[in-house]
């Protein structure tokens, strides 16, 4: 199929949206999504090792609490650029280039890791593998979200996302066998391994239509869609529907269900009425005209920042205020043995996971907002309860910690979604990563402060705090989140 209208025509853009919105469920989505699944599985298995490396290596390298808080952090520090820099580049140069970037560099950079003698060439590598990590991790979420129709994106991206919490959950369970046998440098030998997929990404996975019509590559753009369309129809084995007109008026989509124009979409879709922007105001010209970081602080865009950084921020403070400093709490607080403290910090993990499963397959029903803000409310409640109760005991935080993964987990699996609708095309990918380096942040400050805290000893203080912080993004996504679901990203983000 070709445009129907000329391709110097502004409107251009919005046909290769609405061909996408026609598009069935199919192997090819599949095969893609598995495909950048697979990159962005590995780069969570890089991301996390370093909990569990961080038992031999204080003992190694003799490290004390300010030397270990270093190498704990310092990864996230690289992320935190990595983030920002990467979304710039990927609206520039595209989505698929900078995703085989980054896995290329992460691969290098653990074998580099592997053979560090000390703290501070460590340091120095993991810092540009965390520039790899942080880069990756946003602008695919972009990429995944502009290949997806608005009927139920929500599941079809979570579902990808979940990749990103079960490479967590590997990383832990087979950092929990190899740490105590091989030694922590085996670890990040096996974690170089996936670098290699920087060829396959650039073989298979296609750039975003969406950005090519969007930098004015329209004959590009129209050819990539026409190859995915024909591979959708190989693999549906029937015709494509045609092509409907984008939705006009006040309620969501209900023309991008499979096959058909007037599928109810809205019964699915929460209610918006009552969420900040549902209002559809009209872009104004300073926001469609919006671009680079001063876009993100124009017109409708400035609230949107401004809240997405504060719930990246809250949910992974809290996240890695918990889970980076467990095993270490274990070992000191309760002396356990290494492996035991591997075994409770892979359960929570695990706990993570199936929050993020439940969240995934109702999130299109629930609502973006409802979802953050109810799975940050109920990991306050379940800290501050935890700190109430008093952590006396390993199985009581064991318990406790994992109940809390459920919701936190929840929450931010939420934003990788949830981000790229919030914003146009052409900054896409720099919102996300705007909101990846708030997210950074929090990994970089929740250890840092969780540190300082249990430094003196006691560890019921610690939850009291993340508990409140996690309060805090819960009361921020129910006042000033906008909703989402089931539109169309052109609609969210003119």
């Amino acid at each position: 199929m070709t445009l129907d209208i000329p391709l110097g025509s502004p409107t251009a853009r919005a046909e290769i949206a609405a061909r996408f919105e026609r598009l069935p469920l199919s192997r090819w989505h599949v095969t893609v999504r598995l495909v950048v699944g697979v990159v962005t599985f590995f780069e969570a298995f890089d991301q996390l090792l370093i909990a569990y490396a961080m038992p031999q290596l204080r003992q190694e390298w003799q490290l004390g609490a300010g030397g270990t808080t270093a190498v704990l952090t310092v990864g996230s520090v690289g992320m935190l650029a990595g983030a920002l820099f990467a979304g710039r580049l990927a609206d520039r140069i595209g989505r698929v280039r900078v995703i085989a970037l980054c896995v290329g560099l992460s691969g290098l950079s653990g074998l580099a890791l592997a053979a560090c003698p000390s703290p501070g060439p460590f340091m120095a590598v993991r810092f540009v593998q965390g520039l790899a990590i942080g880069g990756e991790v946003p602008v695919a979420a972009t990429f995944i979200s502009e290949i997806t129709r608005s009927f139920r994106r929500g599941r079809f991206v979570l579902l990808y996302e979940l990749v990103f919490p079960a490479g967590l959950t590997v990383g832990a369970v087979v950092a929990a066998l190899v740490v105590p046998a091989l030694g922590w440098r085996w670890m990040y030998v096996i974690a170089a391994v996936p670098g290699l997929l920087c060829y396959v990404v650039q073989r298979v996975v296609p750039e975003s239509p969406r950005w090519l019509a969007d930098h004015g590559r329209l004959e590009e753009a129209a050819a990539v869609m026409a190859r995915i369309e024909a591979k959708v129809e190989r693999a549906t084995g029937r015709p494509l529907p045609p092509v409907t007109e984008p939705p006009r008026g006040d309620t969501p989509d209900a023309a991008d269900a499979p096959g058909t124009a007037s599928a109810p979409a809205a019964a699915a879709a929460p209610d918006t009425a009552d969420a900040p922007g549902a209002d559809r105001v009209p872009a104004t010209a300073a926001e469609l005209s919006a671009t680079g970081l001063r876009g993100l602080f124009t017109g409708r865009y400035r609230r949107r920042t401004l809240v997405i950084c504060a719930l990246w921020f809250t949910g992974y403070f809290v996240n890695y205020g918990v889970t980076s400093w467990l095993p270490t709490i274990y070992g000191d607080r309760y002396g356990l043995s290494l492996s035991e403290a591997l075994v409770c910090s892979t359960v929570t993990s695990a706990a993570g996971f199936v929050g993020c499963l439940i969240v995934a397959l109702t999130v299109d029903g629930a609502g973006r907002r409802r979802v953050v803000s109810v799975c940050l409310g109920a990991t306050a409640a379940v800290l501050l309860t935890l700190s109430l109760l008093g952590a006396d005991s390993p199985a009581r935080v064991l318990v406790w910690t994992s109940l809390a993964a459920v919701f936190f987990f929840g929450a931010n699996i939420c934003l990788y979604l949830y981000t790229p609708e919030l914003f146009p095309t052409r900054m896409r990918a720099l919102g996300s990563s705007v909101g990846g380096a708030l997210n950074r942040l929090g990994i970089i400050l929740g250890p840092v402060l969780v540190g300082l805290v249990y430094a003196g000893g006691a560890v019921s203080p610690v939850f009291a705090m993340l508990g409140g912080v996690a309060l805090l993004g819960s009361v921020t996504a129910a006042l000033f989140a906008e909703e989402t679901a089931n539109r169309r990203l052109e609609e969210v983000s003119p």
